[in-house]
């Protein structure tokens, strides 16, 4: 692992950049060990609420001594035996212990002690996973195409890309103190199909298949983001690069340089990628990539490759691969416990080549299953409860892991954003799917901006007393001309979600109610 730089401290510092100069996060990998020992109660309160996220491992006050863990899994792709390996470590936590895919491709496991940490990254290590850099001001999960190297109509595959660009960031899993000090969070998405599976439009850095002189590459955008205090879809770089490993891990590389040396730092609201492109304007910003990129952009190409509405990849598809297929599931909100964990290892290795990958609906694809082999696969329990039919509204919905395990969400969402979409597929019946996704709080974790429903928690008061509600979104766009929904309604009780959803289902997406039949 390289060396910790020096960091300086000034005046201006806020909180989480003062403890950032006076010890980097990442030097904690070091000390857990130490912290096994000891137990989390004894631990310096910096490196328990903050440091610990440097090395993925997620302190939360609602549920004391028991820690979250979030993975690097570059484009959702992971084996079985490391499906199976996740499986153990949260089967040993009981009830406590179950995982999370989340809007990011990712694994998120609860549960964790503190005491058990170390003998858990030596197991990740085994199997050639890591969960470094993970948290707080670092690069999060590089998403990619799902079904990369699968599609016969993908454009480029981005198994490759997205691995070197993680290796580069966190030194192959070692942990790199290049990157570990960037002004707040930053997200990188690579594209490879024509549906923007990846939702570019909401990421840092952004790569977008476009021909420019009938040669395939990337366009790139830059400066997508949610957060508390405000929420912007990307806008294009005016740069188009080819399909080439060196210029993707180069570029992406030169943008985090120069975010990470001239990005804001005295108000954290105020530190996102975006409002550095504000401050600077476009121009100076792509000519100081230009600098850190060490060779001239091309100008971007004058339209992208995105000309497909988006996919969801649940059901069964034919591969590019000759009597191959890939088989989509769907994973309620995202949930699964150890023994989901293994079946779902057990049918990867039975029935395709042990390759599991994760969408950023939360769903789960096994593929490189033999088409003579089917409708065996079908027959699998884990179906019954993981299906390839769901009903409409619980087809699309997305959540995030809500009040239940995450100490900022102001109200509960998975449990509660299941059993709503239960309620109203029984009550509506709709001729297609309509995307609802739950964000617990203003960190819109679940990205409530690009659903055609988004409802983020707040509190409300009904009946002289304060209650769980939601703000409601509408009108976000994914897919090819993707764009971010709005606020149309503040304030609406939890308890009166059924009625009132169940009215905008039938006026806006021509639901029928099926009481009235």
């Amino acid at each position: 692992m390289v060396q910790a730089p020096q960091r300086e401290e000034t005046a201006t510092q806020n909180k989480f950049e003062k403890f950032k100069a006076e010890k980097d996060g990442l030097i904690v990998k070091d000390e857990l060990e130490q912290f096994a020992q000891i137990g989390w109660e004894a631990m310096d309160k910096t490196d328990l609420e903050h440091r610990l996220k440097w090395v993925g491992i997620f302190y939360r006050p609602v549920t004391p001594g028991k820690f979250m863990m979030r993975m690097r899994i570059p484009n959702g792709i992971l084996t079985s035996q490391q499906m199976r390996v996740l499986g153990e470590i949260v089967q040993r936590y009981g009830d406590d212990g179950n995982a999370d895919i989340t809007t990011r491709q990712n694994i998120q496991l609860r549960g964790i002690r503190i005491e058990d940490v170390p003998d858990i990254f030596r197991r990740l290590n085994g199997v050639g996973m890591t969960s470094l850099q993970s948290g707080m001001d670092n690069v999060r999960n590089i998403t990619g195409s799902p079904v990369a190297g699968l599609d016969g109509d993908e454009l480029i595959d981005t198994r490759e890309l997205t691995q070197k660009v993680q290796d580069a960031i966190v030194n192959r899993g070692e942990g790199n103190f290049e990157f570990t000090n960037l002004p707040r969070k930053f997200n990188i998405a690579i594209e490879g199909g024509r549906d923007n599976s990846v939702h570019a439009e909401i990421n840092d850095i952004a790569f977008v298949p476009a021909y420019k002189d009938s040669e395939l590459g990337f366009n790139v955008l830059v400066g997508g983001f949610f957060s508390a205090k405000r929420c912007e879809a990307a806008i294009p770089l005016n740069a188009w690069i080819p399909v080439n490993d060196d210029d993707v891990v180069d570029l992406s590389i030169a943008i985090l340089r120069v975010y990470r040396d001239r990005g804001l730092r005295a108000n954290r609201q105020k530190a996102r990628l975006m409002w550095l492109i504000d401050e600077i304007g476009l121009e100076k910003f792509r000519s100081l990539v230009e600098e850190a990129y060490g060779r001239p952009l091309a100008i971007a190409a004058e339209k992208d490759a995105i000309d497909w509405e988006k996919r969801d990849h649940i059901g069964v598809f034919k591969q590019k691969q000759p009597v191959l297929s890939y088989v989509g599931l769907h994973v309620p909100v995202g949930r699964f416990y150890a023994q989901d964990m293994f079946d779902l290892a057990r049918i990867a290795e039975v029935y395709g080549s042990g390759e599991i990958r994760l969408t950023v609906e939360q769903n789960a694809i096994i593929p490189n299953i033999p088409d003579e082999n089917i409708d065996a696969f079908l027959t699998e329990p884990l179906l019954q409860k993981f299906t390839i039919n769901p009903k409409p509204l619980e087809r699309a919905l997305v959540s995030c892991t809500g009040s239940q395990f995450c100490n900022f969400a102001l109200i509960e969402t998975k449990n509660r954003a299941l059993a709503l979409a239960k309620a109203l597929d029984e009550e509506v019946e709709l001729s297609r799917s309509v995307r609802i996704h739950w964000t617990g709080c203003p960190n819109s974790c679940g990205q409530p901006q690009v659903a055609d429903i988004g409802l983020m928690g707040t509190k409300v008061r009904k009946d002289g007393k304060t209650v769980e509600g939601v703000d409601l979104y509408m009108g976000g766009k994914v897919g090819k001309d993707a764009h971010l929904g709005t606020c149309v309604q503040k304030g609406i009780p939890c308890d009166d979600l059924v009625s009132v959803l169940k009215t905008i289902l039938i006026e806006n997406f021509g639901a029928t109610s099926r009481t009235n039949r």
